[in-house]
């Protein structure tokens, strides 16, 4: 049996074991992937990577290739174009995901698929550097995110 062609190209790489504490979140991210991925309507085949990794390697790609050195949530690498369909990669820190989730009284869970989800459309060639655009995008991840059945994460926590 051959998995759905949406979920083939995801690949999810857990670079930090810390990850796996979490029951069931592989999956979930792969499905937050998959449904980012469909909104975003890539033409033709596509795959790209997750990469799940602690702070201390999101601090490092951050400072490589951002110049910021610290650690940050998420961070999406958009290929070049390319025959094969390689969208790129997606990297997301465990400890920063689990201080803003706690902080935004969200689980770990929700918010590391409103991570990933932001990072598939960044792939896609959506920003939110400009405010317009930010609207853009936030309104298609508020969407992405109903459907997986994940409240708003703009929305303020009670």
């Amino acid at each position: 049996m051959t998995a759905p062609r949406l979920q083939q190209g995801i690949l999810v790489v857990v670079d930090d074991p810390g990850w796996r504490k979490f029951r069931g979140l592989l999956p979930r991210l792969k499905r937050a992937a998959a449904a980012a991925e469909k909104a975003a309507k890539f033409r033709g085949s596509s795959s790209f990577t997750v990469l799940l990794a602690g702070d201390r390697k999101l601090k490092s790609l951050n400072r490589q290739f951002r110049g910021k050195d610290k650690p940050t949530n998420v961070l999406s690498f958009p290929a070049a174009p390319n025959r094969d369909g390689y969208r790129g990669d997606i990297a997301l820190a465990l400890g920063v995901t689990r201080r803003e989730a706690k902080l935004t009284g969200k689980s770990l869970a929700d918010h590391a698929a409103h991570l990933v989800v932001h990072g598939v459309l960044h792939l896609a060639g959506h920003d939110h550097v400009r405010a317009r655009d930010a609207r853009v995008m936030e309104k298609l991840e508020i969407g992405i995110l109903d459907r997986l059945g994940i409240a708003d994460p703009y929305e303020a926590a009670p």
